[in-house]
């Protein structure tokens, strides 16, 4: 069967090793693979970092197949999504601030941090839009339980460990989209995957647990199941994950350090 993998950086500043190592990593498990620029976020997304990355790929001997998708050009069908979530009632609007959520005595923590607790859950329709007039600032959140009232259980199929359990309810009442970023990264990968075809879902495995919200994306709204191989991550001399914000060696010092490309793929765990 032909795999269609993608790699999705966030041009959010230079790639570095753990790039390296996803991109190669999606590369070689894919018969096609894709290249998405996931750059919704305009506050921290540059033009410049998207031609950096391209041609750092480049460079290190990457190629891939079919156009480059971004995301910043998809905005309508990420609206469309959440728009037909909220006709069937499984969004309401969040006006916790993040410092509200923390001062919270009945937030828990879960896989991906605080648990949101459902303060705005169960706001009226009136008492919210007269909020939403007055100008006030919120999220759109996933109603998790009522969500998962029409899915049911899931699952999902990691290559190497059969079929793996889901557990949505553990993340909480998950933002689908801000004011300042209007589709969220759930939404948005979850319905991009659908819409290119893509089989098999290539990525850290500091996204394992995410995978929980984006089975039940596709369960509501009928786009298809991927398989899923999620690979360790490149760490750095301190035991840490490698980051940009960490200050991670980027692929460009390492280029204009005189280093060649079949070295570099070697760091990131690649020997030819």
């Amino acid at each position: 069967m032909e795999d269609v993998t993608r790699f999705a950086p966030s041009p959010t500043g230079l790639l570095h090793l753990g790039h390296a190592h996803s991109a190669i990593f999606a590369r070689r498990w894919g018969t096609r693979c894709l290249l998405r620029i996931e750059d919704i976020d305009a506050t921290r997304c540059r033009p410049e970092w998207i031609a950096a990355l391209e041609e750092d790929l480049a460079w290190l001997g990457l190629r891939f197949d079919g156009p480059v998708w971004r995301q910043s050009s998809r905005m309508a069908e990420y609206a469309r999504a959440l728009a037909a979530l909220e006709r069937r009632g499984l969004l309401y609007p969040c006006f916790c601030t993040r410092a509200d959520i923390a001062a919270a005595g009945s937030a828990q923590h879960g896989p991906s941090g605080l648990v949101y607790p459902g303060t705005c859950r169960g706001l009226s329709h009136a008492e919210a839009g007269s909020r939403i007039a007055a100008g006030q600032a919120y999220a759109l959140r996933l109603d998790v339980a009522r969500a998962m009232e029409e899915t049911g259980p899931l699952s999902f199929h990691e290559r190497g460990r059969g079929r793996l359990h889901c557990d949505p309810l553990a993340h909480g009442d998950v933002v689908l989209a801000r004011k300042d970023v209007p589709a969220s990264y759930h939404l948005c990968v979850s319905l991009d995957d659908a819409a290119q075809g893509v089989t098999l879902v290539t990525r850290g495995e500091d996204l394992l647990e995410a995978t929980s919200i984006h089975r039940l994306l596709q369960a509501l709204m009928g786009w298809p199941e991927p398989d899923y191989a999620h690979h360790a991550l490149i760490l750095g001399p301190d035991g840490r994950r490698l980051a940009k914000r960490d200050g991670a060696p980027s692929l460009r010092s390492l280029r204009e350090g005189g280093h060649d490309p079949a070295v570099v793929r070697a760091m990131a765990g690649f020997p030819d």
